[in-house]
């Protein structure tokens, strides 16, 4: 008896080849809807209409771009035909989004497919059906300049991809969400989409990036970022603290103008708004990521939803700092606490008199009440007290009184008025619950979170001394010495000119061992073996896309957490000025580093309509 024989090899069917390449580049009708929609932007089409019905099963794209030449209607229904790419170089120097030439041959294989097109300058256009992959004769139609392509019973062919379609509101959502990705990478192109016969989308041309993402979500204003790394270029808009969500679904990517899905990236924006944010909470970012050709591939993943770059690094750092500089202008800044009236707010003169935040770390600064410009100016300004705190912690610091009057002088009374701080201008009432510094302003009250305050000041000038390369030091008699993985040991010492800036200098002591010969003032002894096994897993997890900014402002949010004023702990008046006072030094001071907001309003009007002084 013969033995039992595996099946012979053969060559696969033109049929079963076409499928497996249709499930390949068409998983669900928003696939379809991609590749369509590129091809059209291809052809140079200023509008791209995008009619849907039966869930994604009957689809109608058209364009008015350049169109296709009747002779080559039905070549353009094989597989792996294309006119945008010719030799293998042309791989590493795209400039379309199409390049494979499977799309169109994919989409045919499992649907009923009219393609139709004219090309300017020819009196009439022409059509092409297929059922299934099978073509028929050309026919000359009459037609404007551009292409149309009408896709029906998608999928009809392969009962087993029809069955895990997703429910029509679901694949419309994702049609939706192609739609909106090409219209952000292509302002300049008008969109339309119709469901049902009903207008879906309707986006104009745009003016640029700004516009259209202002136009496709309707969040106004945006604010705008860019940074270069090495050659690699992010643009960015995003949105201000408080427009968040639970999910990442509000960062949307573009590489060379592709819409992709990369975490790393997405890490970079996210990582950018990691002290205004709450955990859990995501923000609205778009960004553009824009390199040299040669050092992007683009041809990684079947529906080039994901891209490589030679160095993800840069991409990462250029990401994280469009997002990051913006957000450290905090552009929003100017309308939260608008109509501040008129108030004394705090410098920094030498003075006598102590009067201290108790048990809490401030360190080595001198407060008293800024003069308004009549008191600068007569010298009548009197000191308020002296804040001490221990050697290991960040020196709270405000403008030199000497350079505010000078400023102030050449000022008229009212614009010196109006540029007294926003926050110092706050009219404080007292405290609550020994947690809120209760403040009113033109509009109604301010309740203002000590310990939250207290805390974004800190991680100021803890960052602020990092990035000014002035951070003191503790050196140790003996090293402190650490067991780590050899993995974590080689990401610490290879970074150890970044920690060096931190003031955390690393030496080897051994195969498994690092030693840590200072460390700065600001940083407890005990905490540095946690501090430190902490980056190290961040950077072995992360990779080539660790940046070494995120680990320091995880390190500065932490310590100013654990050194800030907590609740429950009384203050004077004076010491609830001098706190609002120097909040005024930062733009970032409308949120902890933990996202936290600092303030909270509630406004007259209310007020009245609750006690019932207003009829609405």
């Amino acid at each position: 008896m013969q033995p039992n024989l595996s099946p012979a090899i053969q060559a696969l069917s033109s049929e079963v080849i076409d499928q497996i390449a249709a499930g390949e580049v068409v998983e669900r009708p928003a696939h379809l809807v991609k590749e369509l929609v590129e091809n059209s932007l291809d052809a140079h089409a200023s509008e791209v209409i995008v009619e849907v019905s039966e869930g994604g099963r009957h689809i109608v794209v058209k364009d008015n771009g350049k169109g296709i030449r009747p002779s080559e209607l039905s070549t353009a229904l094989d597989r792996h035909t294309t006119s945008k790419i010719l030799r293998t170089d042309d791989l590493w120097n795209l400039s379309t989004y199409g390049f494979r030439g499977e799309a169109l041959a994919s989409i045919a294989a499992v649907s009923r497919l009219t393609l139709s097109s004219k090309i300017e300058g020819e009196e009439t256009g022409a059509r092409l059906e297929a059922e299934f992959g099978r073509k028929g004769p050309v026919d000359r139609i009459g037609h404007t300049t551009g292409t149309r392509i009408q896709i029906r019973e998608l999928f009809e062919n392969v009962p087993a991809r029809l069955k895990f379609m997703k429910s029509a509101a679901g694949e419309i959502t994702a049609i939706r969400n192609v739609i909106k990705a090409m219209s952000l990478a292509r302002p300049e192109v008008a969109f339309q989409m119709f469901v049902e016969g009903r207008l879906d989308l309707h986006y104009t041309s745009a003016a640029g990036r700004k516009q259209r993402a202002e136009q496709v979500f309707g969040i106004t204003p945006l604010y705008e970022g860019r940074a270069t790394r090495d050659g690699v270029t992010a643009y960015s808009v995003m949105g201000d603290p408080n427009q968040t969500a639970k999910t990442s679904k509000n960062i949307w990517i573009m590489a060379q103008n592709r819409w992709i899905q990369d975490r790393a990236l997405q890490t970079a924006a996210v990582e950018a708004y990691r002290t205004m944010l709450m955990h859990g909470e995501y923000p609205f970012v778009v960004t553009w990521v824009e390199t040299p050709p040669d050092q992007i591939d683009v041809n990684i993943h079947p529906t080039k939803s994901q891209v490589k770059f030679a160095e993800p690094s840069l991409a990462f750092r250029a990401v994280s700092a469009s997002v990051r500089e913006t957000l450290e202008r905090a552009p929003w800044v100017q309308q939260i606490l608008r109509g501040t009236a008129s108030a004394p707010v705090v410098s920094a003169e030498p003075l006598p008199e102590n009067l201290t935040f108790e048990g809490a770390d401030l360190q080595k600064t001198q407060y008293q009440v800024k003069p308004t410009l009549q008191t600068l100016r007569d010298g009548t300004a009197q000191p308020v007290y002296q804040a001490r705190v221990s050697e290991n912690s960040v020196p709270l610091t405000v403008q030199d009184l000497r350079e505010t009057r000078e400023r102030l002088e050449a000022m008229g009374a009212g614009e010196s008025e109006r540029s007294l701080g926003q926050w110092a201008g706050l009219q404080v009432l007292g405290q609550a619950n020994l947690t809120y510094i209760i403040c009113q302003k033109r509009e109604g009250l301010v309740f203002v979170d000590q310990h939250a305050a207290h805390e974004r000041v800190l991680f100021e000038k803890i960052m602020q001394a990092w990035k000014n390369g002035h951070v003191e030091v503790q050196e140790f008699l003996f090293p402190l010495s650490m067991d780590l993985s050899p993995d974590k040991k080689e990401a610490l010492l290879k970074s150890a000119d970044d920690f060096a800036k931190l003031g955390v200098h690393l030496e080897e002591m051994g195969p498994q061992t690092i030693g840590v010969r200072a460390a700065p003032l600001w940083i407890k002894e005990a905490s540095l073996p946690k501090v430190l096994d902490q980056a190290a897993t961040q950077m072995v997890d992360q990779g080539g896309s660790f940046v070494f900014e995120t680990y320091v402002g995880d390190l500065a949010a932490t310590m100013a957490c654990h050194s800030a004023i907590r609740a429950g702990q009384s203050l004077s008046p004076d010491e609830m000025h001098a706190l609002l006072a120097s909040m005024d030094e930062f733009t970032m001071s409308s949120f902890c580093p933990h996202g936290r907001p600092v303030s909270v309003e509630y406004g007259f009007a209310k007020l009245e309509k609750d006690f019932g002084r207003t009829l609405s």
